[in-house]
């Protein structure tokens, strides 16, 4: 009997990478390769790439010649590059990483397990010519679901496997194999965008915006709660404009209480929210509806009226402290954080001061803050008002630093509030004796983490409530509550 091929994947970047890199997963899988978590037991590392920001490119670089190290002392003969950054620059990254044996774009996702084998052979496969993916689907939404058959869509894969690869019970089995045991999942509701933010690069290279069937979605968060996931993050470039290619941008709005009905699933939570998109009803869906997080993840980078419209973006520092006094009252303890870019062509003292002005005021959770830089591609990049490297350098530091004394503020203003929260580690290092988890406002990897005072009778994926108690920077310290354990085995049995 030959020996079983086996495969590693390397994930980098966001939550919908990691979606696209258990749907390789699946498909390798499904055609008999053996997936191994480190890469030096692997015949091939397959390295998914993130190709947003200069840092994170030079990331997936490093991680690339890290795998191709391997090659020398381990059982790995093949790397290969696929993902965001093989999918914006495909011959042009072969050609620069020839430690690389081969780059894949989302067009070989379905062949991956043939590319791969055909690579593991000496063979070569050519990397391709990067092209708008704009244009592979049509201008108008509403048409855009008939010719989505013929279009690679990484994460959007069909949710039956033949006979055999579906669970004993429940739904049928989607072409994706979780890579962690983790009680939190992320599902794809969407690929690409329709915005044209000058400064992003995204919807070249991810294309124009299209939506799952809400059935897929569905079907898909009920078999990850077959696997022991608790809570599912939703994720796409822009969730807000979740079912305008199928008749309704309210469809998320219909959505969420299915998904929060899922047996076995204890949180749902949205992120990636476009400001200007949202509405009344989904504010209200999001801050009152059982099981779904008051989580707002949303995409303001700046406030500035004069850098957000050089950005073709809309609003302003009052309307958006409009927007989250909304949110807030409906909402009290309702999450919020948000990514802001400094130092963009143009920007001023003044504009930078009222970026400020805002920040001061809105009381968010989380921040994170970017240094402006060119991305092949985009308008901003042609821009000629380009601030010095200096100080674009100089604006990050100050705006950082006022971030994180921001967010510790907001994280102690949550001392005495009821915190309900998802389990993820028991006894770990960096919980002392107890457990650490996350509460409705804190998103994995990106918010902080609640750190519980005691473990005792506690075990990942369950819910508990808590009190906070104290704060560590941006984290929580919190106290279980008397009887959450109680409640949280009943719910198990």
């Amino acid at each position: 009997m030959p020996e079983r091929r086996t495969v590693a994947l390397v994930t980098l970047g966001c939550a919908r990478n990691e979606v696209d890199s258990e749907e390789l997963a699946g498909r390798l899988e499904a055609d008999g390769w053996d997936l191994v978590e480190d890469a030096a037991d692997a015949d091939v590392a397959v390295v998914n790439t993130c190709g947003f920001v200069d840092a994170a490119k030079k990331d997936s670089v490093d991680a690339l010649l890290e795998a191709n190290d391997l090659k020398d002392h381990g059982r790995t003969q093949a790397v290969v590059a696929v993902g965001c950054m093989a999918e914006r620059y495909g011959k042009e990254l072969a050609e620069a990483l020839p430690e690389a044996d081969g780059v894949l774009g989302f067009d070989d996702y379905a062949d991956i397990s043939d590319r791969l084998q055909t690579i593991l052979n000496g063979g070569i496969h050519a990397a391709h010519t990067p092209r708008d993916r704009r244009k592979l689907l049509p201008i108008s939404p509403a048409e855009r679901q008939e010719s989505a058959a013929d279009v690679a869509l990484p994460g959007h894969a069909p949710v039956d496997l033949p006979d055999g690869l579906a669970p004993a019970s429940g739904p049928r089995a989607p072409l994706r194999r979780r890579l962690d045991g983790a009680p939190v999942a992320s599902v794809k509701l969407a690929s690409g965008c329709d915005r044209r933010c000058s400064f992003c690069a995204i919807p070249s290279f991810r294309g124009s915006f299209i939506s799952r069937r809400p059935s897929d979605v569905l079907n898909e968060t009920r078999w990850l709660a077959e696997q022991g996931v608790k809570e599912i993050m939703l994720v796409s470039e822009n969730n807000t404009s979740y079912g305008k290619d199928l008749g309704d941008i309210r469809l998320l709005e219909s959505l969420l209480p299915e998904l929060a009905e899922v047996d076995g699933i204890e949180r749902v939570r949205v992120s990636y929210l476009q400001p200007a998109e949202m509405r009344p009803g989904l504010i209200d869906v999001l801050t009152s509806t059982p099981k779904i997080a008051p989580y707002f993840d949303l995409s303001f980078q700046h406030s500035a009226p004069d850098v957000l419209r050089a950005m073709r973006r809309f609003g302003d520092t009052d309307r958006f402290l409009e927007l989250l006094d909304t949110i807030r009252g409906k909402a009290p303890q309702a999450g919020v954080r948000s990514n802001f870019i400094v130092g963009f062509p143009g920007e001023t003292e003044a504009d930078l001061a009222e970026l400020e002005r805002f920040l001061n005021h809105a009381r968010l959770d989380a921040i994170g803050v970017f240094g402006y830089s060119d991305e092949d591609g985009t308008e901003a990049a042609t821009y000629d008002n380009k601030l010095d490297e200096d100080v674009v350098a100089e604006r990050l530091a100050r705006v950082s630093r006022l971030a994180e004394e921001l967010v510790s503020q907001r994280a102690e203003e949550r001392v005495g509030e009821t915190v309900h929260v998802l389990v993820e580690g028991v006894g770990a290092e960096d919980a002392a004796d107890g457990a650490y988890g996350r509460g409705e406002h804190q998103a994995p990897e990106t918010d902080g983490q609640v750190l519980l005072t005691s473990g005792e009778g506690l075990s990942v994926g369950r819910m508990v409530e808590a009190k906070v108690v104290g704060t560590e920077g941006v984290d929580l310290v919190a106290e279980p509550l008397p009887g959450t354990l109680a409640c949280s085995e009943e719910a198990d049995r």
